[in-house]
């Protein structure tokens, strides 16, 4: 009876479950049409592509996108967005004590779950921010399903994949710590 029992549950776990071998979601599921910066910003913002185009152009050049383990993803030939630190400016952020910013973690947030961080140092005080870029164009054409309409790149890091960012549609700022 017990086998029985177990061999019911088990099964039903089973059925219920997605086989790991399955496909995942198609990418235009996970498209991406806006980006909503929250959280430690004295103005929330919702930005379209449009009104992304509309903040200081930011273009970069060829770039290897670098797994963790180094091995090559993918060759952008060319790419134009915003600085993550100029759409920051735009929500102004909230740190109205004299330390406050650097107590501040900026997260970067996909469709599909995926989340990369970065630091108000790295941003604001290191030669990373000048790379980190919010991205509407990739190799001359607007992101298509496979990017979501959104995208981050971080140029400078010596491996760029783990905080390249395909359906970006969230940047949250949080206090770490009081």
């Amino acid at each position: 009876m017990l086998k029985t029992i177990l061999t019911s549950l088990v099964s039903a776990a089973l059925l219920g479950a997605a086989p790991a071998w399955a496909d995942p979601a198609p990418a235009s599921e996970n498209m991406s049409h806006a980006l909503a910066v929250t959280g430690k910003v004295a103005t929330p913002l919702t930005l379209t592509v449009e009104d992304l185009r509309g903040l200081p152009a930011a273009n970069g050049g060829e770039i290897a996108v670098t797994r963790h383990n180094g091995d090559k993803a993918e060759t952008i030939t060319s790419y134009r967005g915003v600085r993550l630190r100029d759409i920051l400016d735009k929500a102004a952020l909230d740190a109205p004590g004299h330390n406050d910013v650097k107590k501040l973690a900026i997260i970067a947030k996909a469709t599909d779950g995926y989340a990369v961080v970065f630091s108000w140092g790295e941003l604001y005080n290191a030669p990373a921010g000048e790379g980190v870029i919010v991205y509407y164009e990739k190799n001359g054409k607007a992101l298509g399903d496979s990017d979501g309409e959104i995208g981050l790149i971080s140029a400078k890091d010596i491996r760029t994949g783990p905080r390249h960012v395909k359906w970006l549609n969230a940047i949250e700022v949080r206090k770490l710590v009081e």
